[in-house]
């Protein structure tokens, strides 16, 4: 394993000293190599009762460690060149970045055929556990906290893209890839599509992952990512956030509306409170809607050079230095209409 991590880019995350009293680092143990037989006492043999999901990438379980620290163990499937790719980049990518808002690794098992990930495990799950899964129907989510989970998943991918050497091309920005700690502080995880961006460049062409409803229209079609295609991603996550519906949802027979096909009307039209997820009960600041509403509708424009930064997108989140927007004319926001045979494997 020493061998193939070597022959991955390494790299380290690096704050420029402007950034430095804006970013917490969090008080992260160094990680370490985990044996087999640890993590199958940690998790009870990856007892069914432990499992906290279930992905195409493999399992994920809840366990406690001799120390009594808990921790999330991601167990991934048969190995392929592929999966053993993205397991190398994710643990890569983990190993070096720390940053309040992106999750963190504790370690990671590679003997014989298994490939496992340690993470700090979060006692509050997912974004998408508390909009769409088993928490949805309790009210865990009040407008202060979409708020700061708007802010602080905002602030992750910024650090990727912008402080992170190199810079850190997420892939897969979704709300089950949002987790939240006690505070429901966002952490943004997963990392196992991430693209290191070489410098100098502008976009990356690769084969395309990701998440129908998520995906940006410049990738989902040509194959072309880039940073902006997280804002394009973010963008719809904010959405999401702000309304408590899915990026796809089946309507009919067999029909498909896209959260852009539901959104975009309203936003010409600027009736952003109906926009809301009705579980608010209007418990929300009428002007923080009406900003977030904005960034998300700019971040998830069909061209790529009409989105924000995600540096940009914090400042106007936080420090309100900008003005999201002033006028509606200049909106692009068609729906991509989605293809899954282009979600091919990456090359």
């Amino acid at each position: 394993m020493r061998t193939f991590f070597q022959k991955c880019c390494c790299f380290a995350g690096e704050e420029s000293e402007k950034k430095t009293a804006d970013v917490r680092k969090k008080n992260v143990k160094t990680w370490r190599i985990f044996s087999l037989k640890e993590l199958h006492s940690a998790t009870n043999n990856f007892n069914y009762d432990n499992k906290l999901g279930e992905g195409g990438f493999g399992s994920v379980y809840w366990g406690q460690l001799a120390s009594g620290d808990q921790i999330a163990v991601k167990r991934l499937r048969a190995l392929s060149t592929r999966g053993e790719t993205e397991f190398a980049v994710e643990v890569e990518i983990l190993g070096h970045v720390r940053h309040k808002n992106l999750l963190s690794l504790r370690g990671y098992c590679a003997e014989g055929q298994e490939r496992l990930i340690v993470y700090e495990y979060m006692p509050k799950l997912s974004l998408f556990s508390h909009l769409h899964g088993q928490f949805a129907a309790n009210f865990t989510l009040n407008w202060p906290t979409r708020m700061k989970i708007a802010i602080g998943a905002a602030e992750g991918l910024a650090y990727l893209h912008h402080y992170a050497t190199p810079h850190i091309i997420h892939r897969d920005v979704k709300a089950s890839n949002v987790l939240l700690d006690e505070d429901f502080e966002a952490q943004v995880a997963d990392f196992g599509f991430a693209k290191l961006v070489p410098d100098g460049a502008t976009h990356i062409t690769t084969g395309v992952k990701g998440t129908l409803g998520y995906l940006a229209p410049e990738y989902a079609m040509w194959g072309k990512v880039s940073e902006s295609c997280d804002v394009y991603s973010y963008g719809i996550l904010v959405l999401e956030l702000i309304s408590g519906r899915k990026p796809i949802q089946r309507v009919g027979r067999g029909g498909m509306l896209t959260i852009l096909e539901w959104a975009g009307p309203l936003v010409l039209q600027r009736r952003f409170r109906d926009l809301v997820d009705p579980k608010l009960h209007e418990t929300f600041e009428e002007d923080e809607l009406t900003r977030l509403v904005q960034v998300a509708v700019l971040c998830a424009q069909n061209l790529p050079e009409n989105r924000p930064t995600m540096q940009e997108v914090v400042e106007m989140l936080t420090e309100h230095t900008k003005d999201p927007m002033k006028e509606d004319d200049g909106l692009h926001l068609e729906p991509v209409k989605y293809d899954p045979a282009l979600l091919a494997a990456d090359e």
